[in-house]
């Protein structure tokens, strides 16, 4: 899961300027900014948060395959 969309959203930039200041192609950082990025490397992601002075933490997350289904398990007992 990425944050794209709320830091770009605080700091009121637009995909064309992320898009311009990392040199990714528009399509790539809508793709993020979208959360239609199932295929993105690592190496993309830290280049977005070079650009945005941020660490990869705040922009990305981790959330576990296991965890999921945990999450799904607890929700169809209640």
């Amino acid at each position: 899961m990425n944050n794209l969309s709320t830091i770009m959203g605080e700091r009121l930039i637009t995909i064309g300027e992320v898009s311009e200041g990392t040199g990714l192609h528009r399509n790539t950082i809508s793709k993020i900014y979208h959360r239609q990025d199932e295929n993105t490397g690592i190496k993309v992601y830290k280049v977005i948060c070079d650009f945005l002075q941020i660490p990869l933490s705040e922009l990305i997350e981790y959330v576990s395959n296991s965890s999921q289904k945990y999450s799904k398990k607890l929700m169809r007992k209640e």
